[in-house]
């Protein structure tokens, strides 16, 4: 666990635990997280990637029911997605999935890899998509660093909060010791929809219903009523 945290690991067990069970009770049930299926899975990631999740939804769908797996993609015909996608505002992920679904039907054999090197060897494979991959598919104990995330590290422990941060080692580092080991599929998707439906950005974040408040920076520094990174 990095310095930075400052936490004992009995503390640290009792945030993971109030946060998982705060997700229990407000799970938002995509259809992409109804299933471990990796193929599924990744197809949402790189849908979602800079999207709008109601805005995708019904493309997904789509896309899912009519490839439902890599050889079907990979065999697809670039008009049909497009008809599909372009309505959507997803018309530039066209290429970009017909070539990584090809990669996987020829490289792994129309398999999604676990291994992370391998993910991120694919194209439109981020740093972040293939963690979200590697934890929603094999529950693996992968930090997902977005801009979601490191608001949540930002307020918890005082940290200023920049477009770069994403980027920085310290808040990889602390969102990965915050990842509950046991449980890091239910604790991201957790920490995600806190995010979106407390700890909020364009919004002021509800820090009364937040589950972390009790560890948490912001509240006692702002009295949870300024707007923050």
């Amino acid at each position: 666990m990095p310095d930075e945290l400052l936490l004992t690991q009995e503390t640290l067990e009792t945030l993971r635990s109030a946060l998982l069970r705060w997700g229990a009770g407000h799970f938002r049930p995509f259809p992409w997280r109804q299933t471990p299926d990796p193929y599924a899975i990744l197809l949402a990631e790189i849908l979602l990637h800079r999207t709008q999740v109601k805005q995708m939804v019904a493309g997904y769908e789509q896309l899912l029911t009519a490839y439902p797996n890599i050889p079907a993609l990979a065999a697809a015909d670039k008009g049909a997605i497009h008809t599909l996608l372009f309505s959507l505002g997803l018309r530039w992920r066209i290429d970009l999935l017909l070539a990584m679904a090809q990669e996987l039907n020829t490289r792994f054999d129309g398999r999604i890899p676990t291994e992370k090197t391998a993910l991120l060897s694919l194209p439109g494979v981020s740093e972040y998509i293939a963690s979200a991959v590697r934890c929603f598919a094999w529950d693996q104990p992968e930090a997902l660093v977005d801009t979601n995330t490191v608001r949540i590290i930002g307020r918890l422990l005082d940290w200023p909060v920049k477009d770069s941060s994403r980027r920085n080692a310290h808040f990889r580092q602390a969102l990965q010791a915050l990842v509950d080991p046991e449980s890091p599929r239910a604790f991201n998707y957790a920490l995600l929809d806190l995010a979106h439906l407390v700890c909020r950005k364009r919004q002021l974040p509800l820090c009364s219903e937040c589950p972390l408040a009790p560890w948490c920076h912001y509240p006692s520094t702002t009295g949870g009523i300024h707007e923050c990174p």
